[in-house]
């Protein structure tokens, strides 16, 4: 049904504005490893992606 109406759980009740959040299978996989790790290992790579997001949104800022 979720796949009919092209959302996700998450969405339909609510949890989130955003309707896209987790709705790609290969993205909730690696979270959902991720999420297996030891704490220590899991924020080490949170704040991996942190900055590799921070630095994409830079990118993308300067380059319109």
């Amino acid at each position: 049904m979720v796949d009919e109406l092209g959302t996700t759980i998450g969405y339909l009740l609510g949890e989130t504005a955003q309707i896209n959040i987790l709705k790609n299978p290969e993205m909730l996989h690696r979270l959902n490893e991720i999420e297996d790790l030891p704490e220590e290992d899991k924020a080490h790579i949170l704040y991996t992606i942190d900055g590799l997001v921070r630095d994409a949104k830079t990118r993308k800022a300067y380059s319109k």
